[in-house]
């Protein structure tokens, strides 16, 4: 299983890359005992309009079961996230984490997302969303290795 989380734009340096590197090393670290082969964010150009970002999206998706972050999605806890994750790398599947550029997800894009994700109704801005979806995917491979990293 490869996860990736494909971004609209490009994030700077900052504190909020650096949160997102070390999430994504940490899960990096944590799904290799778990079989997962990587994770990786990508990021791909804004502009055009959402169906050109859309294009973008989906020419880095590959063969992967798409899951879109959107404050419409389903909210669900980190232990249903860490069981479908683990389901679905049963199933031989890669998945990707798709956030849109700032006018959203073109409509296409959207329904060919299997499945929908949100951290809320509020609107997030996108760094802080691929810092949660970083910290998210690190947390769920750490649910499922046994790590005392989540508490209930």
């Amino acid at each position: 299983m490869r996860i990736r989380i494909i971004c609209v734009g490009r994030m700077k340096d900052g504190p909020e890359r650096e949160m997102v590197n070390d999430y994504l090393k940490r899960a990096d670290r944590t799904g290799r005992s778990l079989g997962v082969r990587s994770v990786e964010e990508i990021e791909v150009d804004a502009g055009g309009g959402k169906s050109r970002e859309a294009d973008r999206i989906l020419a880095k998706t590959g063969p992967s079961r798409i899951i879109r972050l959107d404050e419409r999605g389903k909210a669900q806890t980190s232990i249903q996230l860490s069981n479908k994750m683990g389901q679905w790398r049963d199933n031989g599947e890669d998945i990707a984490f798709i956030i849109g550029g700032a006018d959203g997800l073109a409509p296409e894009l959207a329904q060919k997302a299997q499945d929908s994700l949100s951290f809320g109704v509020l609107t997030w801005p996108h760094k802080l969303v691929r810092v949660m979806i970083a910290e998210q995917i690190y947390r769920a491979l750490s649910i499922e290795a046994g790590s005392p990293y989540h508490r209930e």
